[in-house]
């Protein structure tokens, strides 16, 4: 790092006279939001002025050249190389002189050609229709109806959005209601999906997952958090995350049948967050949908259960995170609730062109016999042979490290280790105002290097703590993460011991 070049961006600004404004923070909606939250911790405010203290310090020297960085669900950011057909597909889209030239591979000219046929005026600046581009959405409904072992998926209930679950969360939660509507949310949970439930006005329902039983859902839990709610709001939906973020657990079929069942008796909408469907590692795993399971349980269960389930291009080893392209397929609503949906998903007019080309490549990969089969083969099996790699050497150096017990990653893109620290350790961590695993994790940072998150900002039983670190990225980072995170540790319950 280069900091005195760092620092000579950081010049002096004259001060400006105070002017009275007119919005405060006191009346924004997100202050509501951050004041009833207790899962965010300090990290982040502390990551920033950790970066600071380093383009101050001149001369200051560390251990380590380069910060790694895991704490985000992002493979393209920790090394993993984006897929040639996708960029490629990409590409000429945004640039249509590529159709007719030679450069491309011409099943990529094709699809570019076909793609861009499908926009208005032939151009991905266009807008498209609310729930996406049409010959795209019903791609995507032939996509589903091939996943589930030709269980029928209709066109008319899919919408292609940047953020599909925040708007049907949106149809659930009444801010204005008394008692306030619930969520019922696993532990541990993506911070941003819990934050959002708040912001909304409802009540998140913890229910905890097993770490003991490998991170399972089990119906028991759930009945105890429904109980947990009466007197406290009005439960309207069931939260489930599959592959587990950041448990990395793949729900087994008896598993979800069991939640159907759950859901249908209690009345609650159930809220599928499948992204990750395509990271498996698990050599006993599989991955099904609760819309497969669903619809083979059949009558009355399958014309009944009210079931919103989600799949991005965002997630899983294409990786085009920046893209923000996924899908929401809804089953069973109500047909009025269906066009009050249909209202909200156009306030947005659409989702991102580019989103939505990245999600029907995703969904219609090259076949074999295309042009672009072999090579897109070979960097999709290495991508996978890389991850199968990462979760096998993860599991194996942290659970050799005293203090450390991770469950088996069985799918999605995180580990999420237990960690056992010392008293001393959790009580420098109180005299610092800090959560014991965010002390843990800024150590981490200022003397490693290695930047992962803390497990309090997903929730978790108390007294209990832990890390999360992305297992998707390059071999050669894993390696070099793994070397810092053993001698850190080493000397870290050395100094609290």
């Amino acid at each position: 790092m280069n900091i005195s070049a760092r620092t000579s961006s950081f010049i002096p600004l004259k001060k400006k006279k105070k002017h009275p404004r007119s919005l405060k923070v006191g009346a924004c909606n997100f202050s509501r939001c951050h004041a009833q939250s207790g899962l965010l911790s300090n990290l982040c405010c502390d990551i920033w002025n950790f970066c600071f203290k380093l383009t101050s310090l001149q001369g200051a020297r560390k251990p380590y050249s380069e910060v790694i960085d895991v704490s985000w669900g992002d493979p393209h950011r920790a090394g993993v190389k984006p897929l040639s057909f996708v960029r490629q597909v990409l590409a000429a889209c945004l640039y249509p002189e590529l159709v007719n030239s030679n450069k491309l591979p011409v099943d990529v000219r094709q699809r570019a050609q076909r793609l861009l046929g499908q926009c208005a005026g032939g151009s991905i600046g266009s807008y498209t229709a609310t729930a996406g581009i049409a010959e795209i959405v019903h791609r995507v409904s032939e996509f589903i109806t091939r996943r589930d072992g030709g269980a029928p998926s209709h066109p008319e209930n899919i919408f292609i959005s940047a953020g599909s679950q925040w708007n049907i969360l949106k149809v659930l939660v009444n801010s204005k209601s008394s008692p306030k509507t619930g969520v019922l949310t696993p532990v541990p949970c993506h911070c941003t999906t819990t934050l959002s439930i708040m912001g909304l006005g409802a009540v998140v329902i913890p229910y905890y997952l097993s770490e003991e039983q490998g991170w399972e859902l089990q119906v028991e839990e759930l009945d105890r958090a429904l109980e947990s709610a009466k007197g406290v709001c009005n439960p309207v939906a069931l939260y489930v995350i599959n592959p587990g973020n950041p448990s990395g657990h793949i729900q087994r079929r008896k598993s979800i049948q069991e939640v159907i069942r759950f859901v249908s008796e209690k009345k609650l909408f159930l809220l599928a967050d499948e992204v990750y469907q395509g990271c498996v590692y698990g050599e006993k795993s599989e991955f099904i949908s609760y819309k497969r399971v669903l619809a083979e349980m059949g009558p009355p269960l399958s014309d009944t259960v009210e079931l919103a389930s989600f799949h991005s291009a965002s997630k899983g080893f294409m990786g085009e995170c920046g893209m923000r392209g996924g899908y929401v397929e809804l089953i069973n609503l109500d047909p009025d609730v269906m066009k009050y949906i249909y209202k909200l998903f156009s306030k947005d007019s659409c989702a991102p062109v580019l989103g939505q080309i990245a999600l029907d490549l995703m969904i219609n990969p090259p076949q074999p016999g295309d042009p672009s089969y072999p090579l897109y083969n070979v960097e999709t099996q290495n991508i996978r042979t890389m991850l199968v790699h990462n979760v096998k050497r993860a599991f194996e150096v942290v659970n050799s490290l005293p203090g450390f017990c991770c469950q088996p990653v069985e799918g999605g893109a995180f580990a999420f280790p237990r960690l056992h620290l010392p008293p001393k350790a959790i009580q420098k961590a109180k005299e610092v105002g800090l959560q014991p695993d965010t002390f843990y994790c800024i150590r981490l940072l200022e003397e490693a290097g290695v930047l992962i998150s803390p497990g309090c900002e997903y929730g978790q039983k108390e007294g209990t703590h832990h890390i999360r670190f992305c297992i998707m990225t390059s071999e050669v980072m894993m390696e070099e993460l793994l070397r810092r995170l053993t001698c850190f540790h080493t000397q870290f319950m050395k100094d609290f011991s």
